[in-house]
């Protein structure tokens, strides 16, 4: 059984940092785009930042460029977000994601794996 597992949230004054992991498990995805979405209160689910299986491509939505860094360990079937210089706006729950590749990641399409989710609140 296939699941992703993420941690790392929590509560964070605004220009603070957090760190979340997304630990898969039941199959190896050494081969595929991993990424974080997130979803604030009232709003919908979007893309945040995803890496290819290289570890090198990545893309970024404008809104977290400068600001958060994606990179994965294939060798640990993990993907992390390293969250800087949080601004209240970042408050969501942000969820881990698998897809095919990084351009339908990014869109959002052929997901194949969600995680449940970790809430970050960053508080001004």
């Amino acid at each position: 059984q296939v699941q992703l597992v993420e941690s790392g949230g929590g509560l964070v004054q605004a220009g603070g940092s957090l760190r979340l992991s997304c630990a898969a498990s039941g199959r190896s995805f050494s081969s595929y785009a991993m990424g974080w979405f997130r979803q604030a209160p009232g709003k919908e689910r979007e893309f945040a930042a995803g890496i290819w299986w290289n570890g090198y491509d990545t893309y970024y939505t404008d809104s977290v460029k400068g600001r958060f860094t994606i990179s994965r360990d294939n060798a640990k079937n993990t993907v992390y977000l390293q969250m800087s210089s949080l601004k209240p706006e970042d408050t969501a729950v942000y969820y881990c994601a698998v897809g095919e590749t990084l351009d339908t990641l990014r869109a959002g399409a052929r997901i194949n794996y969600w995680g449940q989710g970790t809430q970050v609140t960053v508080s001004s």
